[in-house]
């Protein structure tokens, strides 16, 4: 039975029916993963609320229907927070996010510094995306790439971002941009709460900072972040893991009372 037959669409788009269930697969993929990560912070409770409030979501639900990946980059960014404990893991998954789409890339410095700290997370992050760019390589033409991705997009107009709609000044939105690159340096190297729910905190601030820069913006974006800000908000009371005991001192050595002899 063809993908046609078991995913019939009676509305636009009937010729995408591979599109429609890769975005199926992609918004199951955002659900399961949030209530393992939910189960993992505070319990199976925790894990419900988080499907329930991503499945509940209207935008996931439009991400859905137009057939889009935007839910990819968001299933991507929830298994960063899984992987969190784990340098490696945390550089191979960062990175397809950031290869799905180019603003999870910002988030590299916030996940450098992630604890535990290795040399692993550049080795694993570089490696990743030297694979996944393996067909540009090969076809030996960056200055297409570029052109086709990162000129293409910043050329854009879209009326759904308030420098697509009112054209504010150039000037400003560099402003906005350059903050926003400041900020996802700054709060990779602050003190602040390393847990997951303060991971997934700032990684949805750097997120909706980029978003607030850019000319061609889309409300199929708001799943980019709305994961990290649901771990944020709803896990925000968990209590973060207890800090490590240091070894305790060894006690020091009595020295054995001194022999009392009698004069006579």
């Amino acid at each position: 039975m063809s993908i046609r037959t078991r995913l019939p669409w009676s509305g636009r788009w009937d010729d995408l029916p591979a599109a429609h269930a890769a975005a199926i697969f992609f918004d199951l993929l955002c659900v399961g993963g949030l209530f393992l990560l939910g189960r993992r912070i505070r319990g199976p409770t925790m894990g419900l609320a988080l499907a329930y409030a991503w499945a509940a979501f209207p935008f996931t639900l439009y991400a859905m229907n137009t057939n889009s990946n935007d839910a990819l980059v968001a299933a991507l960014l929830i298994a960063v927070l899984l992987v969190a404990h784990r340098p490696a893991a945390r550089g191979v998954v960062g990175a397809l996010a950031g290869m799905a789409k180019f603003a999870p890339l910002a988030l590299a410095p916030l996940l450098l510094f992630q604890r535990p700290r290795s040399w692993r997370f550049v080795a694993a992050f570089a490696a990743t995306v030297a694979v996944v760019m393996i067909p540009v390589w090969a076809q030996g033409d960056v200055g297409l790439f570029y052109d086709r991705t990162i000129a293409f997009q910043n050329g854009r107009d879209a009326p759904f971002s308030v420098w697509g709609t009112w054209h504010w000044p150039e000037a400003l939105r560099t402003v906005v941009q350059a903050g926003a690159v400041l900020f996802a340096l700054a709060v990779a190297v602050v003190p602040r709460r390393r847990d997951v729910i303060g991971l997934a905190a700032l990684a949805g601030a750097i997120l909706i900072a980029l978003q607030l820069g850019i000319t061609y913006w889309f409300y199929l974006y708001v799943v980019w972040f709305f994961p990290l800000v649901l771990v944020a908000l709803i896990g925000q009371d968990a209590e973060p893991p207890p800090p490590a005991p240091e070894p305790a001192a060894e006690p020091a050595r009595s020295r054995p009372p001194a022999l009392v002899t009698s004069s006579g």
